[in-house]
């Protein structure tokens, strides 16, 4: 869906699907990618992605919910989610705020992360909700 916003027109609807398109979702961005950074805590280090936010009802499984599983750590507060199939991480609700998911930015169709220039990196090592900051 295309919106006509005075003379910029805005995609209000984006796919994104994991490598071997088991997951598909629909995500909805009307202002685009917002607060794309990195996350230096031990999960995030690890998967190396760049992701930006989204409100909890901006995320629609469009096809396989059932390969998609669910990760959690430390507090159980962020639910991450990967497919199954490939492994590829695709979202995660955050713990920072748990009324947004993270979305995997590598993972939208026709977006290319390493196009975005200088991305910033949160200090998740430090994390205020951690039990024990390492």
């Amino acid at each position: 869906m295309i919106d006509q916003v005075g003379n910029t027109k805005i995609k209000l609807k984006h796919r994104a699907t994991c490598h071997c398109g088991s997951v598909v979702l629909e995500l909805t961005l009307p202002n685009g990618i917002e607060n794309p950074r990195r996350c230096d805590c031990s999960i995030c280090r690890r998967k190396g992605a760049i992701v930006g936010s989204v409100d909890l009802s901006g995320i629609r499984i469009v096809k396989g919910q059932k390969v998609l599983k669910l990760y959690q750590f430390n507090t159980d507060t962020a639910k991450h989610y990967f497919c199954s199939n490939c492994g590829i991480y695709t979202h995660h609700q955050r713990r920072s705020n748990p009324t947004e998911y993270g979305f995997n930015i590598g993972c939208l169709e026709g977006v290319n992360p390493f196009d975005l220039g200088d991305v910033v990196t949160n200090d998740g090592v430090n994390h205020p909700a951690d039990r024990s900051a390492s």
